[in-house]
Order: C-alpha cells, then sequence, then structure tokens
C-alpha cells in the first residue's frame, strides 16, 4: 500500500532552518511529481513548492521563494523541503503529495497520494 510520511517538523526561531522530509513507500518515487503543502490554523491549504517526476524543474510560492529549496533523492524514495531564513507566518501544518508522472501542479486535487503532515512552528 502506497503512503508518504513526512518528518523534521519542529520548533525553531525566526531566521532558523529545518529540512523536512517526505519518504514514500509502495511507490515508484521517481515517476511522481511531489508538492509540499501548508495548512496554518483556520486558514485555506497553501501550496509550497512542488518539483516534477523528471527532477529538472520545480516551482515556489512567491512567499517561499528564495528561502525553501525542493529536491529529490529518488534513490531514497525521499523528497525534501529545505527551509532558510523562517519566518512566524511559515507555521503551519506542512504535507507532501504525490502524483504520477505529475507536472507539478499546484492543486492538491490532482495529487493521488497526501501524506498526513508534520508541525513547523516559527517563534518570533
Amino acid at each position: 500500500q502506497a503512503r508518504l510520511v513526512e518528518s523534521g517538523g519542529g520548533l525553531v526561531q525566526a531566521g532558523g532552518s529545518l529540512r523536512l522530509s517526505c519518504a514514500a513507500t509502495g511507490l515508484t518515487f521517481s515517476r511522481y511529481a511531489v508538492a509540499w503543502f501548508r495548512q496554518a490554523p483556520e486558514k485555506e491549504r497553501d501550496f509550497v513548492a512542488a518539483i516534477r517526476w523528471t527532477g529538472h524543474n520545480k516551482s515556489y510560492a512567491d512567499s517561499v521563494k528564495g528561502r525553501f529549496t525542493i529536491s529529490r533523492d529518488n534513490t531514497n524514495n525521499t523528497v525534501y523541503l529545505q527551509m532558510n531564513s523562517l519566518k512566524p507566518e511559515d507555521t503551519a501544518v506542512y504535507s507532501c503529495a504525490a502524483d504520477r508522472f505529475g507536472l507539478g501542479s499546484r492543486r492538491i486535487v490532482d495529487y493521488e497520494y497526501r501524506g498526513q503532515g508534520t508541525q513547523v512552528t516559527v517563534s518570533s
């Protein structure tokens, strides 16, 4: 059974860094586009970043561009989100999603598999 599991969240001070991981089991992960989304309390889920299944194209939300980097390690079936210069407004539950042969859509409905998420809290 296919499954995505996020890890790496936690509490960090503003200006700090975290690296999130999205590990897949039951999938040939290299054939999947993977995206990160986040949802803050009482807010809608927002797109954060995506990487195509080919690994050559990446896209970012304007709010994280220049601070966050998405990457993938297909050997280990894992996608990472490196988050630098974190701000209190980055506080949210971050979740990953996978779309077979996807092109990195910004819409969560385009992804077949989704993880449960990991909490990121940035203190001021």
